[in-house]
């Protein structure tokens, strides 16, 4: 498998599509909701859809937030 990521936006529809490999896509399944992987016909991952793309970036990157400011310490008063 060549590995040469590409990503590509479309923003009339808010889908991001982004190929590890530019090989012939062999299967691919819903991995969750929104989220579709596309596999070669060794079974390896060549590329990844997200539909509503601009929310799941939105949410994913919130989450992370949120459960760094949980991991910090309690701020003391000074």
């Amino acid at each position: 498998m060549t590995s040469e990521m590409n990503m590509v936006y479309f923003d009339d529809v808010d889908v991001l599509h982004v190929t590890f490999a530019s090989e012939a896509e062999h299967q691919s399944f819903e991995l969750a909701p929104n989220v579709t992987v596309e596999l070669n016909a060794q079974g390896e991952l060549i590329g990844i859809e997200i539909l509503q793309a601009s929310a799941f970036i939105r949410d994913f990157v919130l989450e992370s937030f949120q459960a760094k400011l949980l991991q910090l310490p309690q701020l003391q008063p000074a």
